[in-house]
C-alpha cells in the first residue's frame, strides 16, 4: 500500500506537529538533519527534518525538509484526501487546514458528498477534505 511522503522548505516540523494536532496522532518521530550520520557537514542544518514519521488513527504520513539549499516546491502536484464519517468533523479539518492557507474549492455538499472541500495549508500541502457516503447516522443532508 502506497504511503505520501511530503516535502517542506524548512516547515516539516512544525506542519506535521500541526497536523497531528488536527487529525489525533498518535505517534510523531523526527530526525533533524543535523543528527544524521555521515551527514556532508553543509547539510547538518538543525532546524531541518531528514525524515518524520506522524503515525495518525487510519495511516502513516511520512514527511521531509528539501536539504538545505535544494530548491523545491512543497507538494506542488499533489493532494492528500481525507475522508471523515461525519459532516461537523469534515468542516472541521477544513476550517483548521484553511487557517492561514487558501481555499481552493469552499467546504459545500456536491452531487458526491454531503461535505467536500480543498484547501492548500499555510505549508503548501493541498488537502481535499471528504464525508464518506455511507454514513447511516449523520442526519444533517436531511435537515
Amino acid at each position: 500500500m502506497p504511503m505520501p511522503y511530503i516535502h517542506f522548505q524548512g516547515h516539516c516540523a512544525e506542519a506535521l506537529t500541526f497536523y497531528a494536532d488536527i487529525f489525533g496522532a498518535t505517534d510523531l518521530s523526527m530526525m533533524r538533519y543535523s543528527d544524521a550520520p555521515e551527514m556532508d557537514d553543509t547539510l547538518r542544518d538543525p532546524n531541518r527534518v531528514i525524515h518524520a514519521q506522524l503515525t495518525l488513527p487510519d495511516g502513516v504520513l511520512m514527511a521531509s525538509d528539501y536539504p538545505p539549499g535544494m530548491a523545491g516546491e512543497p507538494q506542488a502536484a499533489v493532494s492528500l484526501m481525507t475522508v471523515t464519517e461525519s459532516v461537523p468533523e469534515a468542516q472541521r479539518i477544513f476550517n483548521a487546514l484553511a487557517t492561514g492557507g487558501a481555499v481552493i474549492q469552499g467546504f459545500g455538499s456536491t452531487f458526491f458528498s454531503r461535505g467536500f472541500g480543498m484547501v492548500k495549508d499555510r505549508y503548501g500541502t493541498h488537502w481535499m477534505v471528504s464525508v464518506s457516503p455511507e454514513d447511516p447516522l449523520d442526519r444533517t443532508a436531511d435537515a
